[in-house]
């Protein structure tokens, strides 16, 4: 199987309950399989014509276990899935869910075969976790995303010791890759667009340092993010991606949450529009494709936005578009990502269900790969 594309996809390390402090969110010590699991239950304020019944086909396994990641690691690698994107947080001045990625996929024996970099999700923890509070609580805020600059300096440390030097570790150019996910808190840590660009040449510099030629910086593209800057009001991600040093920007999800509750022929109509306002703009862009949306397990309450449609069929189409973008644009690498790998509270993720079964996965392979 040839592939000449590198498709990575998003992962949300809180299936597993090797993290102490991830007890306050999931009491029952496996992570957010909690929620998946006991969904029915969760669901007892919500119309009766709704329904959420997924359930992973591999069970509720331990993914900071390096046995299932080396099954999931070759799962992902035999269906084009050949980079892992690890939401990396630091709360409370250390690291939190790192398990998933130091004891599962590092300590993997196949880890060479699926690439793996850091999207800093440095936005703040609130209870949006925890079922028993999400509803009421959502909002208030646990662990602060923002940090100082003396912190940011060890975080710096961390990457680059123990992430960019793997083997593994995913690069442009030989620069180490690494994604910020909140332009919001970026700025705020460093007291604005100043400090926020005194931030970046410091890490630049460290990577260099570190006998690597550069660092590719990539900022995420959340289209709900609008902040205030320097005194400036109503300011956008894509302001601070012209002020500030990034080498490139990509999606999370596509559109705000109110956008989501379309048909999913709507939505790859909407992802067509996000790349053209990216070209628009002039930006450097890797096109994004979000395979769904419905956040409801995640409360009691209902949530009306959901992404409807989002068959293995409609995907697919979604995933051709982005490879045409792929293919038409001048890009440093040839870098599709996908919403998710597992963010199954979210209704976006690739692992196989009871509902699609492999599907998705084998639409990412259609599309992405061919046979020798």
């Amino acid at each position: 199987m040839k592939q000449k594309y590198d498709v990575a996809a998003y992962v949300w390390p809180s299936y597993t309950g090797d993290e102490p402090r991830s007890r306050i969110f999931w009491s029952e010590g496996y992570g957010e399989w909690q929620t998946v699991k006991n969904v029915k239950q969760n669901s007892v304020d919500k119309p009766q014509d709704y329904v959420w019944d997924r359930k992973p086909l591999w069970g509720y396994v331990n993914e900071a276990n390096p046995d299932v990641m080396e099954m999931q690691i070759n799962c992902a690698s035999r269906h084009g899935v050949n980079v892992f994107i690890y939401d990396w947080y630091w709360y409370d001045n250390r690291p939190f869910l790192e398990n998933c990625l130091n004891d599962g996929y590092l300590k993997a024996r196949n880890n060479d075969l699926v690439k793996f970099y850091l999207m800093w999700a440095n936005h703040d923890a609130n209870h949006m976790w925890s079922i028993d509070n999400s509803d009421e609580l959502d909002d208030k805020v646990i662990w602060h995303g923002d940090v100082t600059f003396e912190t940011f300096q060890t975080i710096v440390d961390r990457w680059i010791t123990k992430y960019f030097s793997h083997p593994s570790y995913y690069k442009i150019d030989g620069k180490p890759v690494l994604m910020i996910y909140s332009i919001t808190k970026f700025l705020q840590s460093f007291g604005g667009t100043e400090g926020a660009q005194a931030a970046i040449d410091y890490f630049r510099k460290e990577v260099k340092k570190a006998g690597f030629p550069g660092l590719h910086l990539q900022l995420v593209y959340n289209a709900f993010e609008g902040f205030d800057y320097d005194g400036r009001f109503g300011g956008t991600p894509g302001d601070a991606y012209e002020l500030l040093d990034f080498d490139s920007v990509s999606h999370y999800n596509m559109g705000k949450q109110s956008e989501r509750n379309k048909d999913y022929s709507e939505i790859i109509k909407d992802h067509q529009k996000g790349y053209d306002e990216m070209d628009a703009a002039g930006r450097l862009y890797f096109p994004q494709v979000s395979l769904g949306w419905d956040n409801n397990p995640r409360y009691r309450k209902f949530h009306p936005y959901i992404m409807k449609n989002n068959t293995p069929e409609n995907i697919k189409k979604a995933l051709i578009q982005a490879k045409k973008y792929a293919d038409t644009h001048k890009l440093p690498a040839p870098l599709v990502i996908i919403n998710s790998w597992n963010e199954w509270t979210e209704t976006s993720y690739l692992q196989p269900d009871n509902v699609n079964g492999y599907g998705y996965l084998e639409a990412v392979k259609e599309v992405f790969t061919e046979n020798e």
